[in-house]
């Protein structure tokens, strides 16, 4: 398997290079360029045309980018808009999921939103740079339950209700695990997944296909609905 090449952006140092050593270390990442501003991410990722881009959501430096805070989602939108064939990955510390949502606003193909602790979790790291670099899109699953939790004492269901099945497939499929994975996680058939998948696309109007992006949609578009979103 030919190693992936990345561009990582983190403006504390010690954190950077930590990331980067372990990176590299996992023999299926290169890392291209360590950066520590927004505006470096962008030029950096404009220059060496990368598989993907790991980037914190904050970090200093305009590139015309005018929301303080959000400067990782921000160029996140700019790679994607600027390039479609590199995936971009947005390490934060925030688990409330308007800033997940923000990152999906235009769309979740070659996107992911995945908590910082996850760095010390290199399988699930690694897992969400490949799924990016092929186009998918992963939301850390802390963030989808964050979501449900909240959607629980709301109230105010969407429309088309999910069943409380629907439910844990819906949180599975937020791991990127495929129907077979869920079923192993569930501890159900394959069939049986399948029709439930089904059911979850035809309540939320999404067309049916096995695409990693249109899975994580499904989060999206449910967990995002009216009356859904966090306040």
């Amino acid at each position: 398997m030919a190693e992936l090449r990345v561009v990582l952006a983190e403006d504390h140092y010690l954190v950077r290079e930590g990331t980067r050593r372990l990176l590299e270390a996992s023999g299926e990442i290169s890392v291209v360029a360590a950066v520590g501003t927004a505006d470096e991410l962008l030029d950096a990722t404009r220059r060496l045309r990368p598989d993907t881009v790991v980037t914190d959501i904050r970090m200093p430096g305009s590139a015309g980018l005018v929301r303080p805070g959000m400067e990782g989602i921000d160029a996140a939108h700019r790679v994607r808009a600027e390039s479609q064939d590199v995936g971009v990955v947005v390490l934060s510390q925030f688990s409330d999921a308007m800033f997940a949502l923000d990152l999906f606003k235009d769309g979740t193909e070659g996107r992911a939103y995945m908590l910082k602790d996850r760095v010390g979790d290199i399988d699930e790291l690694l897992g969400a740079i490949r799924s990016v670099a092929e186009g998918g899109s992963v939301i850390d699953p802390k963030v989808v339950e964050g979501l449900l939790a909240k959607r629980g004492v709301r109230g105010s269901p969407p429309p088309a209700e999910l069943t409380p099945r629907e439910l844990d497939v819906l949180r599975e499929m937020a791991h990127g695990l495929s129907n077979g994975g869920i079923a192993r996680a569930l501890h159900l058939s394959v069939s049986a997944i399948e029709k439930h998948v089904n059911s979850i696309f035809m309540k939320l109007a999404l067309e049916n296909s096995p695409d990693t992006h249109r899975r994580v949609a499904a989060v999206i578009a449910y967990l995002g609905s009216p009356g859904q979103s966090p306040d």
